[in-house]
This record gives structure tokens, sequence and C-alpha cells, in this order.
């Protein structure tokens, strides 16, 4: 074990953990932050992606020891009252079903945005491509992915 300060969503967060704890277990088991969620495992479903630096990755691969000073945004940390315009168009083209891999999915799509505000079908559907919904919710997301790039 070994006390670790994280840059979590603005604020600094020490976790006394084993360095090669990975980072969705610190964030859920630690430190309370349930938003991101466990899917896989093994980096294929999409459902535990956060930023690290504003590039989305898979929490479920990144340890402890790797983020080091970087700053990790997860769901909670998008925006404080779920006003982001990814929510708000999540919201508004009633995206989920079930819900499970929406926070993940909401991720992703706002890395794409902020690398490429405003993306072509080709690259929405790429840059989600590692996103897996089990409801098949794919049209409503790549929609409201387009909302939120013309807000």
């Amino acid at each position: 074990m070994a006390k670790i300060n994280l840059n979590i969503n603005g604020t600094t967060r020490e976790v006394d953990v084993d360095p090669n704890t990975p980072l969705l277990w610190v964030l859920r088991d630690h430190l309370n932050l349930f938003g991101t969620k466990y899917g896989c495992g093994i980096a294929q479903c999409g459902s535990c992606t956060v930023h690290l630096d504003g590039v989305a990755v898979r929490a479920c691969m990144v340890t402890t020891a790797m983020v080091g000073n970087q700053e990790v945004t997860t769901i909670e940390g998008l925006s404080e009252n779920g006003d982001h315009p990814v929510q708000k168009a999540w919201l508004e083209l009633d995206v989920p079903q079930c819900g499970y891999c929406q926070t993940g999915q909401i991720m992703s799509a706002v890395a794409l945005l902020e690398k490429n505000p405003e993306p072509s079908d080709a690259e929405i559907e790429m840059a989600m491509n590692g996103n897996i919904c089990r409801c098949g919710t794919y049209v409503r997301i790549k929609k409201a992915i387009k909302l939120a790039a013309n807000s």
C-alpha cells in the first residue's frame, strides 16, 4: 500500500492503495464515485471511460500509478448540475434505455467533441466504436452527439 495523491475532478484526493490498483476501483471503492461503471474489466466495453488530461481512457486498465499528476475527470466532474451540452443532448433525445453504459458513452462523446467540435458521421462512429450499448441506442447516441456539436 502507498499513499497516492490523485487530481480527481479538480480536487486533490489522497488514497492509500496498491499502486497497481486499477483507477476504476479507486474511484468506486475508495472515493465513492460510482458513475464510472465496471463492464468487462478488459477495456472492451467502454463503461468505465474517464478522461485523463482530456483523453478518453478505460479506467479498468489504467493503474493508479500510471495516473501520476494527470487530471482525472469522471462523469461526476463533467458538470456540477448535469448541464454539459452532451448531457443536455442525451436528455433531450432520451438516449438511455437501461443507462448502464451511458456514462462511458457520454465521456467518450465529450472527448470527441473537445478534439473535433464538428465530427462527421464516420468520425462519430470511429470515436464511439469501443463503447458497447446492449440496448442498441447507437442511433440516438449519434443524434445526441450531433445535437451537442451544434449547441
